[in-house]
């Protein structure tokens, strides 16, 4: 039975079959990713496509994601639009 997390070894990754279907939902592809870089090609990937389609909502997550760290956003991403 697999677990209900990623699995790493090493530089490995290895995503569940509901871990792969949640990421799909998102509009991230995590399907045949296999190590720590294919998985930041991924979320560059999806990240690039959210700044082109929805800008707002990518202003949203990386605000979200600061909040959650105790960071400020860098200046490019506090502007106004």
């Amino acid at each position: 039975m697999d677990s209900p997390h990623m699995l790493r070894a090493g530089h490995s990754l290895r995503f569940t079959p509901t871990e792969i279907e949640e990421f799909r939902r998102l509009g991230l592809d995590v399907d045949g990713t296999r190590t720590q870089d294919d998985l930041g090609q991924a979320l560059a990937r999806w990240a690039g496509t959210l700044a082109g389609e929805r800008p707002e909502l990518l202003d949203k997550i990386a605000f979200a994601m600061a909040k959650a760290k105790g960071t400020s956003l860098p200046a490019r991403l506090t502007r106004v639009r």
